[in-house]
């Protein structure tokens, strides 16, 4: 079945934690081992590809709060490790800021989360003596989180944005907050943050977690070791096991949108390669089908002008322009003497889909590079003609990634349809151009080939389908009312995550049978040479699974194709030409 964990590579069980990590007081607990093998973090799927070569092992970022790049995200999700520091602008910035934020309080002001409660309870006032036990008891009370822990890789860049948007300065906290959450990012350190939660309206449950690892309470924690209590990890990463959070600090960590857009980062990284992974596999369902390649012809593409459209035909033009299988000649050697007038929409029209997906992935970037860059806390701390002033209201709403996610979402449903009726061309005699019934290797017949590899991605379809539904418009009001439009912008995320996940098995499908379709007319095509990069596709998808003869155990070879799709080698292939943005 497909994972339901974290949005995240290699996503964490939410197992029970062992025995000695479970005791009724934490003050009497003995120190756990280093790691816990039933917590190990390589349990579950990559969200994302492993890094390919080139990427930077360690990355080495300055937060402004004004100038993370999309590059910036993918370098903080794939590095083993990363050193990021506060720069000298952010710093004297933020300290201004929080004395204007701590003025303005002493001239009586009532603000959110800062002398006032939270959520329903707004209209009740705080005590100056409680504000340091009401920033443990936000996080304490908020950190209600349940299901799979996020991925260490997707929690460490969750907590990079937040420390971005923190450096803003319209947050009024301390520097010393981001130094906290930096020291423990560089140490190897991440807090365990349950998935399930969020509704959307800020990172409230997940960076609830993420604040009480920080403040050095006894919760789960993971650093280099594996995973462990939080006061732990930091005590042998040589950091202070405790920090104080003071006023308006607590609200100021989880009031925001670096989870949600951590997770969107990291599946709109995934679905990049997968793209491009489709395109490897239909230019080998063009080679196995002996396309007219008329329908590629740039001039059609520009005369469109959609940019995208134009780069998606490019990349289809460098797998198989060159393809001496997709000539007159190629088509005459199963017996195709007449000019085929023009192949079927789905291959038609592939170029355009394709440039549907681009131009979604385009707008998903520049989204998560705004929100990267944004002040999205409540309330800000913003400088006016008087002097400094709390401005509250809803720059914590995650509507604009909520809906992005759903339109990737649908991008990733049509792309799995649009594969899944490719595959099934090429089981089909009659679709397929000459093809052997059911891509047997073997007696048809007595072989039945790739019939039910087939079924296998035409049953995830409507399970695609379902969870393609736009869930970011269903809000419903909690919290008395005061919270009464929420974004649903996580669950949007889940639902993506969950379709990435299949739209793998579905490429894999493809990439299988298109392989297959090759080799069994590649003895008929002697002497027409494959495109030069389709072939290395198709040799690529031969180093790890052999050419179907007779009928064998078939969920090797689906499971063996998932991973290959999966570890975005495929695509990895057909990276080299890119969409304007990327």
């Amino acid at each position: 079945m497909v994972s339901r964990h974290p949005p995240g590579a290699r996503g964490v069980r939410r197992a029970p934690l062992p025995e000695k990590l479970r005791a009724p007081a934490p003050d009497t607990v003995d120190p756990p081992d280093t790691g816990v093998a039933s917590l190990a973090l390589t349990d579950g799927p990559s969200l994302f590809p492993p890094p390919q070569a080139g990427a930077r092992r360690h990355v080495v970022l300055t937060l402004d709060g004004d100038s993370l790049a999309w590059a910036d995200l993918v370098a903080v999700l794939e590095a083993e490790s990363v050193t990021i520091t506060l720069s000298d602008g952010a710093r004297s910035l933020m300290n201004e800021s929080r004395a204007g934020a701590l003025a303005a309080l002493a001239e009586g002001h009532r603000v959110y989360g800062w002398n006032q409660a939270l959520g329903p309870l707004k209209d009740r006032a705080l005590e100056d003596g409680d504000q340091l036990q009401f920033q443990v008891n936000i996080l304490r009370s908020h950190a209600a989180g349940v299901g799979g822990y996020l991925s260490p890789p997707i929690a460490r860049l969750a907590l990079v944005l937040r420390a971005n948007a923190l450096a803003r300065g319209t947050a009024g906290v301390r520097p010393a907050v981001v130094d906290r959450m930096l020291a423990v990012i560089n140490s190897g350190i991440v807090p365990l943050m349950p998935e399930i939660g969020s509704l959307g309206t800020g990172d409230l449950q997940p960076m609830a977690a993420a604040g009480l690892m920080l403040i050095g309470e006894r919760v789960p924690a993971a650093d280099r070791s594996g995973v462990t209590w939080a006061d732990e990890a930091l005590r042998r990463a040589g950091l202070p096991e405790r920090f104080e959070l003071h006023a308006g600090e607590a609200l100021a960590l989880i009031s925001g949108s670096g989870v949600v857009s951590a997770c969107y980062a990291a599946a709109v990284r995934r679905v990049e390669y997968q793209v491009d992974t489709f395109l490897g596999a239909f230019a080998l369902f063009c080679e196995a089908t002996r396309a007219q390649p008329q329908a590629f012809d740039p001039r059609l593409h520009t005369e469109r002008r959609i940019p995208q459209e134009v780069v998606a035909n490019e990349r289809i033009l460098s797998l198989v322009g060159d393809s001496e299988w997709m000539t007159a000649a190629g088509r005459a050697r199963l017996g195709e003497l007449r000019e085929r007038v023009q192949d079927s929409t789905s291959v038609r029209s592939t170029p355009h889909k394709v440039a549907s997906a681009l131009h979604t992935l385009d707008e998903a970037r520049r989204f998560l590079v705004w929100e990267a860059n944004a002040s999205n806390s409540n309330p800000l701390v913003l400088n006016g003609r008087g002097g400094y002033e709390f401005v509250m209201g809803g720059n914590w709403d995650c509507s604009v990634l909520g809906h992005s996610a759903h339109s990737l979402n649908v991008q990733t449903a049509d792309l799995a349809v649009l594969a899944k009726d490719l595959s099934g061309r090429l089981a089909n005699e009659l679709w397929s151009y000459g093809l052997p019934p059911s891509l047997s290797g073997g007696k048809i017949g007595l072989n039945s080939g790739m019939t039910l590899v087939h079924a296998v991605a035409a049953s995830l379809i409507p399970e695609m389908h379902a969870r393609a539904t736009p869930v970011s418009s269903l809000s419903f009001p909690v919290k008395g009312g005061q919270e009464d439009h929420n974004t649903m912008a996580m669950a949007s995320v889940r639902n993506l995550v969950s379709n990435v996940e299949r739209l793998d098995i579905v490429l894999a499908v493809l990439t299988l049978m298109s392989a297959q379709g090759v080799d069994l007319i590649a003895g008929r095509m002697s002497g027409l040479a494959l495109g030069r990069r389709s072939a290395r596709v198709h040799a690529l998808v031969r180093s790890v699974i052999d050419p179907l003869g007779d009928d064998r155990y078939m969920t090797d070879d689906v499971e063996r194709m998932t991973t290959l799709v999966r570890g975005g080698r495929i695509g990895h292939l057909v990276r080299p030409l890119r969409s304007p943005s990327e």
